[in-house]
């Protein structure tokens, strides 16, 4: 007699048996689930798998397209890996990199410098095409290590052994596209033809692969002005090659030889100079332009905090007298903050800002005039008042972060000449290998709910459900506007992820797995287990992971 199990799909209400061994993707087609883009994976018992996964026992199923956040992940990383077979098929071992998001889509370059023509962005578009339009099967396999390591070897891949090597494992995870073979942290699609839309452009120094967008899958993003913020991660990559930290098994390896301190260190000092840079800059404009006011922005859990404090330091060393203000502050009361689409507190939107009493009080500063400035309590969300009030004198500069920083409507009565404008950004330059970049909302994300559960009374399961409409507003409030920065500042430590990785882990693990959220804790761990931890003793006080990790000598 033939095994069956039970079925509860979420989709549809449904509740029925299918025989034991069916696949997600056999299960989608005998219940009849559809939607308007293709199916591209499904949770089951909130853990999220690829469509080839089979069914033993008794489980709960929700079937998911490219409108969904994890869905839209299986779409770029099914993009990716076609693209990769594209160029192999092409450019025989020519090496290429992906090497970060821009937009909805992500920008790649060559390692032989030499720029695109638009010749090959047409014949490789052609070929991409081709690949979707063959359907080829992706296959999912966990093989031994060692042949995992011979595979990479015979296909000279290099930057995925580092990572073999160094988180030692009896068996490794590996996907094959005909013969092209790739690593990835999470769910592809089960054929090529998955993907139903995309363009290749020629970009800066290589070329854009364009996405659909999650909330029009018919629409492509073609709205690319992000050349400054380019230049800024293309330092950060060239710095990463010279410290020998290009991918987590090149920074793994230096960690086990004993370097981190040394490779500490050397971040620290490399950071500091940037803002001392900064600082000199601000400098400038004050004595030139008679700027008199900071604007500091980034998305969520870019370190402004910790920025605003450290350019503050060294505006000192040049004689001026900083005054920090963080936007926060002017937060409404939690009850009069604006909803989102879905109901929840949008503290993203520009309105959970007030701005009356934000350009009353600068006002008054700018003339003069000493000013209560609130204090808002993230616990209760509610408005309190500092014990002092500020008063600005002839040699003030004021520094105000917050996400809304870089938005000509925050701060319309101070001219444009008497601020200065900075991005601040997490911009994670190592990557998993060459072609498996670490998306910066990852690292975020790990620094948001590292912070959140140790000073804002929130747990991991809290800071996961929040995190989309955090993303949603990024989008529409803060990226933007990014172009507009009179500088540019990655605060990102290319170690970090190995320091937050033991502090980080039990919280992810006390997420229970009767919640949706459940499967995203459980791809951070797997993702955090990558990289061999780095103990916090000799992060310096005043670096800008205490800002999330603790210990820091700057006051919140």
């Amino acid at each position: 007699m033939t095994k069956r199990v039970k079925i509860v799909c979420v989709n549809n209400g449904l509740n029925t048996e299918v025989k034991a061994d069916t696949s997600l993707l056999e299960l989608q087609q005998q219940l009849g689930i559809e939607s308007k883009y293709p199916i591209l994976a499904a949770y089951v018992n909130n853990v999220f798998k690829d469509l080839n996964y089979r069914i033993y026992k008794p489980v709960t199923v929700q079937f998911i397209d490219i409108s969904h956040f994890e869905g839209y992940r299986v779409y770029q990383r099914t993009i990716s890996f076609i693209l990769q077979k594209a160029v192999s098929d092409l450019y025989g071992q020519r090496t290429f990199y992906i090497r970060h998001t821009v937009g909805c889509g992500f920008y790649c370059e060559f390692g032989d410098d030499e720029k695109v023509t638009d010749d090959e962005i047409k014949t490789l578009r052609l070929k991409i095409q081709e690949v979707i339009n063959r359907r080829f099967p992706i296959h999912h396999h966990s093989l031994p290590t060692a042949e995992v390591h011979n595979i990479y070897e015979r296909c000279g891949y290099t930057d995925k052994l580092s990572l073999l090597h160094t988180r030692k494992r009896l068996y490794s995870e590996i996907y094959f596209l005909d013969d092209t073979v790739g690593y990835f942290y999470g769910a592809l699609a089960p054929d090529t033809g998955y993907i139903h839309l995309f363009d290749i452009r020629r970009y800066h120094n290589g070329f854009y692969i364009a996405l659909p967008t999650r909330s029009n899958p018919a629409e492509l993003d073609l709205n690319v002005h992000w050349d400054r913020m380019l230049d800024v991660f293309g330092e950060y990559h060239e710095w990463v090659n010279i410290m020998g930290v290009p991918t987590v098994g090149h920074l793994n390896e230096k960690v086990l030889q004993g370097d981190a301190s040394e490779l500490i260190k050397i971040a620290e000092a490399f950071h500091e100079k940037k803002i001392a840079n900064i600082a000199d800059q601000i400098l400038k404009a004050n004595k030139t332009r008679g700027t008199k006011v900071v604007l500091l922005s980034g998305p969520s859990s870019s370190g402004k905090t910790t920025t605003s404090k450290r350019i503050g330091i060294q505006l000192r060393i040049l004689g001026l007298d900083p005054v920090l203000i963080s936007l926060d502050d002017y937060f409404v009361n939690r009850e009069n903050t604006p909803r989102d689409e879905s109901g929840d507190y949008d503290y993203e939107a520009l309105e959970a800002i007030d701005l009356k009493l934000l350009n009353s009080d600068l006002q008054r500063l700018m003339a003069g005039e000493s000013v209560d400035v609130p204090r808002y309590d993230f616990i209760t969300g509610t408005r309190q008042w500092h014990e002092k009030p500020l008063k600005l004198n002839e040699r003030s500069i004021l520094i105000m972060e917050g996400i809304h920083g870089l938005n000509p409507n925050l701060t319309p009565s101070i001219p444009r000449d008497k601020k200065f404008c900075i991005y601040a950004s997490c911009l994670t330059a190592v990557a998993m290998d060459n072609l498996s970049r670490i998306p910066t909302s990852d690292n975020r994300l790990l620094r948001r709910i590292t912070r959140d559960y140790a000073t804002r009374g929130s747990d991991a399961l809290a800071t996961l459900q929040r995190w989309p409409s955090v993303r949603r507003g990024e989008g529409k409030h803060i990226f933007p506007y990014q172009e507009n920065a009179d500088a540019m500042i990655n605060t990102s430590l290319f170690y970090e992820i190995s320091v937050l990785r033991p502090k980080i882990e039990p919280i992810l693990r006390e997420v229970p797995d009767t919640e949706p959220e459940y499967g995203e804790a459980c791809r951070l761990l797997k993702f955090l287990d990558n990289f061999v931890p780095i103990s916090p003793d000799e992060i310096p006080p005043t670096s800008i992971l205490r800002e999330f990790i603790g210990g820091s000598s700057f006051k919140y």
